[in-house]
């Protein structure tokens, strides 16, 4: 057991993408070694935080190290008596109450990184950033990525990390495993060079690139010059969005292009209930 707040441990599987339980225990009738709203987190190798150690402890990091073998667990409760006729697979514990213990899964969330904060890149970080995902928002233009105008994000249920990098193809290395990036930048020669520098990064998840299927056609020929093959540049979708909405007002493109990567993170859980131990 590391001796680390459970909230600091919360937040740092999360930043490290390592999924975890966070246990509560939920209510306690007589005696029991820790008062209800006591918690720990449970991740697959460490613990942090106690609810009261013995059988109790160590029978709800067992069920919590079995839901994390399962993508598609929810919360759930956990019912244990402390007295010497419970049965018990770790040690007695006599204190002679029960207690109810919940877990809740702290699942490993959708990464995304939109390179290029201009109007179609502020509509979709407002999109973005009302779900639970990890947002990286990359400019280097200072003043598109200033607090002021990204205000309208205060209240954001994501992480968004906010990225002023003159050289923006260097946060390519900075983002976390899996994730997607969008190449939307307002100038072509900058999209290009994040194409070419998201082609040899193997880390990341889908690659997206704005545009038309005649800046493609270039863009093509310039990354094969580069030394790229066919099957590289298929790692790359353009143009993006989801079929159907065809309007080119900034917020309807990225509505589409939202609807398109929701589809996405569905189509991975999916693909982790299938085979687990696929997370980025």
């Amino acid at each position: 057991m590391t001796d680390v707040h459970w909230l600091s441990a919360a937040q740092r599987l999360r930043a490290d993408r390592i999924p975890g339980v966070l246990v509560t225990v939920a209510a306690v009738r007589g005696h029991a070694p820790r008062e209800p709203g006591a918690k720990m987190v449970v991740s697959p190798d460490d613990t942090w935080g106690s609810i009261g150690g013995g059988n109790l402890e160590a029978t709800a990091v067992e069920r919590a190290r079995a839901m994390l073998e399962r993508a598609d667990a929810g919360p759930e409760q956990l019912d244990l008596a402390l007295n010497e006729r419970a049965p018990v697979e770790h040690g007695q514990q006599c204190c002679g109450g029960e207690v109810s213990v919940l877990l809740e899964p702290l699942p490993v969330v959708p990464s995304v990184a939109i390179f290029g904060m201009g109007h179609v890149g502020a509509e979709l970080a407002r999109i973005l950033s009302r779900h639970d995902l990890e947002l990286h928002l990359v400019d280097g233009r200072a003043d598109r990525v200033a607090a002021g105008r990204l205000a309208g994000l205060a209240d954001a249920v994501a992480g968004v990390h906010v990225h002023h990098a003159p050289v923006p193809e260097l946060v390519l290395g900075q983002v976390p495993r899996g994730t997607h990036v969008l190449v939307m930048t307002h100038d072509h020669a900058e999209d290009v060079a994040l194409c070419d520098a998201a082609l040899r990064c193997s880390h990341l998840g889908s690659i997206g690139l704005i545009g038309s299927s005649v800046k493609w056609r270039r863009f093509e020929q310039r990354l094969a010059a580069e030394g790229h093959s066919a099957q590289d540049l298929g790692r790359i979708t353009t143009p993006i969005g989801a079929p159907g909405l065809t309007g080119k007002s900034p917020a309807t493109i990225a509505v589409a292009v939202a609807v398109d990567l929701l589809a996405a993170f569905e189509r991975e859980r999916q693909l982790e209930r299938k085979t687990p131990g696929t997370r980025p």
